[in-house]
């Protein structure tokens, strides 16, 4: 297959999708809304919701059901991108090039659009026209699933240690909780999402769980490694960060040449993962390629 054709087709359906279900800029307050499609609009790979789409077409998943689920899980991760860049959090003042949220808007303005963003993901997740014809058990495994991964047993959870390890000298467990709390449970949520909605039995979900868990903490030592050794033009954001603010990660603790390496198993194990499914899950299968060969 061609990926980079599959890639493009995605990120474009769910940007169109974006667009039609954010707010418009002119629609009051609309500073906030300005200060969200800003984030929201500001050229990310949306490897989350293509996550969610491709695992949904692997288990025989048909039409647009999963397209708001997707989109929701992008304004997850954008808001918690708002927050992370902040002056209390990690002080970025450049995200994909482009000033962050709180350089552009001021902090409180950034604040409130990151949760705006927060809680519209909800309300797609629950609109009754997106709901109808998946059952009601679904749409709460699948809304009580991105919770989880975006609260404190995921991502918010993750953040905190994050914040509580700067500047200190951690083991390798506390890096590794970090990595699959702060960044890996959403990638694992949007995997299994997709799969719920789908229509995935339980070894099926419990195959592409393990793909996901590989992909999602491989993603996070990739991140690690560009920090050290990737280019701002490419990255869109300082490089060197992690370790001027004495941030516990893969690189830090293990080195660089054993964190290549525990990237490349981890992909290769989750591609493995996916034996029991054919020619559906190839785009999933380049995706753990991709992590492994991205500049950004």
């Amino acid at each position: 297959m061609d990926f980079n054709e599959y890639l493009l087709r995605q990120q474009k359906r769910v940007d169109e999708a974006l667009d039609r279900l954010l707010p418009p800029e002119e629609k009051y307050p609309s500073s906030l809304h300005k200060a969200m499609r800003y984030s929201v609009f500001s050229g990310g790979k949306r490897l989350r919701p293509v996550l969610a789409i491709a695992a949904y077409e692997a288990v025989g998943g048909e039409g647009d059901h999963v397209l708001p689920y997707a989109c929701a899980l992008e304004l997850i991760h954008t808001y918690s991108l708002i927050h992370d860049d902040l002056p209390a959090m990690d002080n970025d003042d450049y995200r994909r090039g482009r000033p962050t949220s709180h350089r552009m808007f001021g902090e409180g303005l950034a604040i409130l659009a990151g949760d705006a963003l927060l809680t519209e993901a909800f309300s797609l997740m629950t609109r009754p026209e997106f709901t109808t014809g998946l059952g009601d058990e679904v749409v709460l495994r699948v809304v009580h699933e991105l919770s989880r991964a975006a609260g404190i047993q995921g991502m918010v959870g993750g953040q905190v240690v994050d914040l509580e390890s700067e500047g200190k000298t951690v083991e390798f467990a506390t890096v590794e909780w970090i990595h699959t709390h702060k960044t890996g449970a959403l990638i694992v949520s949007a995997v299994r999402i997709g799969a719920r909605l789908g229509g995935a039995g339980e070894e099926t979900l419990a195959a592409l769980t393990r793909y996901a868990e590989g992909v999602g903490l491989a993603f996070q030592i990739t991140d690690d490694i560009l920090n050290v050794e990737g280019e701002e033009r490419h990255l869109g954001k300082r490089v060197g960060t992690d370790r001027q603010r004495g941030k516990g990660t893969y690189p830090a603790v293990i080195g660089i040449e054993r964190s290549k390496d525990t990237a490349r198993t981890l992909l290769k194990e989750a591609v493995e993962a996916l034996d029991m499914f054919g020619h559906n899950a190839d785009p999933l299968r380049e995706i753990a390629r991709f992590i492994l060969e991205r500049r950004s």
